[in-house]
């Protein structure tokens, strides 16, 4: 169910950086979900990235991202940022943006309720 539009991806250099956002639809309350990030990289499962919870702002960050990427949401503009730094190129897939019940939905399980139609990033030289 697309609610979210993604935007920010695009190629860049190892070492380099991207800021993805997502944007709900209009009529979509972010701050009511645990809203993250979970990726899909070519050949390979559906991985989670990073999630806030709606609840108590917990933050959860996947191992493979811990230190480089930074999530956070702005519930004024509806809208929930990733920051991507020191990008490797095992972190090339297509970003999904999603919201949950709670982060385990999003980041564990991968079955949110709501998701957009991804942004791609690619990370090459």
């Amino acid at each position: 169910q697309l609610q979210f539009v993604e935007s920010g991806g695009g190629l860049v250099q190892p070492g380099g950086s991207l800021r993805l956002s997502c944007a709900a639809a209009s009529g979509f309350t972010l701050n009511r979900y645990a809203v993250g990030w979970f990726r899909r990289a070519p050949g390979k499962e559906h991985e989670g990235v990073s999630c806030i919870s709606s609840s108590d702002g917990r933050i959860d960050y996947a191992d493979s991202v811990k230190g480089r990427f930074t999530i956070s949401r702005d519930n004024a503009k509806n809208t929930v940022y990733l920051q991507m730094n020191s990008l490797k190129p095992e972190d090339t897939a297509v970003y999904y943006c999603a919201a949950a019940g709670n982060c385990r939905n999003i980041v564990v399980l991968i079955n949110p309720d709501y998701w957009g139609q991804g942004t791609q990033v690619t990370v090459s030289s």
